[in-house]
């Protein structure tokens, strides 16, 4: 005979159960995390509305301010709620989509940082091909 169990929830132990610590860690992730919110939304609304913004760095600053929004917006405000609750619990199925979501979001962060970092190489190293490697319409080609 096999025994098979099935876990359908989690319960989350957090930083601390003392409450008064409970309440310090509630500020400081909350403190943090509406600094990134708003940090990132201004950089976003900056360079959406600005005319003079329109090179590949900031196309790629833009791209990730957003995902660094979404990727911050995984497990912030989990925490945060967690921190006013009791007993804290996540359901299995909502911890693998939030694990999902931190992967991707994290993976997606990574990536853009590396064609940052190319597009700086291009901008050093060949400075006179830079327009035309860089361009939209060589890409279309």
């Amino acid at each position: 005979m096999q025994l098979s169990i099935n876990v359908t929830n989690f319960l989350l132990l957090g930083l601390t159960q003392d409450p008064r610590r409970k309440n310090i860690v509630l500020a400081i992730f909350l403190f943090f995390y509406m600094g990134t919110l708003v940090g990132n939304l201004l950089i976003i609304a900056t360079i959406k509305t600005s005319q003079a913004l329109g090179s590949p760095m900031y196309y790629f600053l833009f791209y990730l301010s957003l995902s660094d929004t979404c990727f911050s917006t995984t497990v912030a405000p989990r925490t945060i709620v967690d921190s006013l609750t009791k007993v804290a619990s996540i359901s299995f199925s909502e911890c693998i989509i939030q694990v999902f979501t931190f992967h991707l979001f994290g993976s997606l962060e990574i990536f853009i940082l590396i064609l940052m970092a190319v597009d700086r190489y291009v901008a050093i190293c060949k400075p006179l091909h830079y327009m035309t490697i860089m361009s939209r319409q060589a890409g279309e080609d």
